[in-house]
């Protein structure tokens, strides 16, 4: 399970709105100097992202802007994900590749090109799709695990 922390920066009556922020785990890895994941995250580490929250309406309405809440999300979650991303366009994009060069056996390579690109816009499509599709359901949303204590306000004594 991924667990992550982050400050509520509104509330809904059945989710939360957190705003987490990227840290990347680059620095103690042994093969920072020759991957490309290094790369990218310095590219976006330290950037702010709004993850849409569920929870029971009990605890979502005892949180408050600015407390700080610990999220979860499954890891079966972000497997299954990872390959409707990955997977889906190109299988899709094989598929087609395939199939245009079957189709047009004149010019197998223009038609293997064409197929592949078609085929990738499906796939791309086909995910935006599956991810409308279940953008409401419960058991691929991150849920609230605990409120952690809220942001110190700065009080002045002058």
């Amino acid at each position: 399970m991924l667990i992550e922390t982050g400050r509520v920066v509104a509330v809904e009556t059945d989710s939360l709105w957190v705003e987490t922020i990227r840290q990347s785990t680059c620095g103690s890895c042994a093969a920072q100097q020759g991957c490309g994941h290094s790369l990218l995250n310095r590219i976006g580490d330290g950037k702010r992202n709004y993850v849409r929250v569920l929870g029971s309406t009990q605890a979502v309405g005892a949180c408050t802007v600015d407390d700080q809440v610990r999220i979860s999300i499954p890891d079966q979650v972000i497997l299954r994900g990872s390959l409707v991303v990955y997977v889906l366009p190109l299988t899709s994009m094989l598929a087609l590749a395939a199939g245009a060069a079957a189709v047009w056996p004149l010019s197998p390579d223009l038609a293997a090109a064409g197929g592949a690109g078609a085929g990738l816009l499906l796939g791309f499509g086909l995910v935006r799709w599956h991810a409308w599709r279940h953008r409401l359901d419960p058991g691929l949303q991150p849920t609230l695990l605990e409120t952690l204590s809220p942001r110190p306000i700065a009080v002045s004594l002058d």
